[in-house]
């Protein structure tokens, strides 16, 4: 009975991050946009950093690489924190309207690779 339970919790655990990871189907590659501004909100974290940046249209959620990547690229949390300007290009997401995928970003004169 101990090991049905704990298989049982391991499957709903294993759900979940597969309902929370989304894969990456759901942005339009075949319109780039660029996205630049004050960062207003920062989120360090996996399974990917995040940010809301104050474009010039409106606020965008862009979604950044795993911390992992970010660092070994050279992309600190102080990098992306509140208050930096920040271009980002990417991809806009096809079902949430604000949010973008960045393949790229430039802060502080240096640009790093997401992908």
């Amino acid at each position: 009975m101990k090991r049905f339970i704990t298989v049982g919790l391991l499957s709903v655990a294993a759900i979940g991050s597969a309902i929370a990871h989304h894969g990456w189907g759901s942005y339009d590659a075949s319109h780039p946009v660029t996205v630049e501004g004050p960062i207003l909100t920062s989120k360090f974290e996996n399974p990917h950093a995040a940010i809301t940046v104050k474009g010039a249209d409106k606020e965008w959620t862009v979604t950044l690489a795993p911390t992992s990547r970010m660092t070994s690229r050279g992309a600190t949390a102080a990098m992306i924190a509140v208050g930096q300007t920040i271009s980002a290009y990417g991809y806009p997401s096809t079902v949430e309207k604000n949010e973008m995928r960045a393949e790229r970003i430039t802060v502080g004169g240096k640009t790093i690779e997401m992908r």
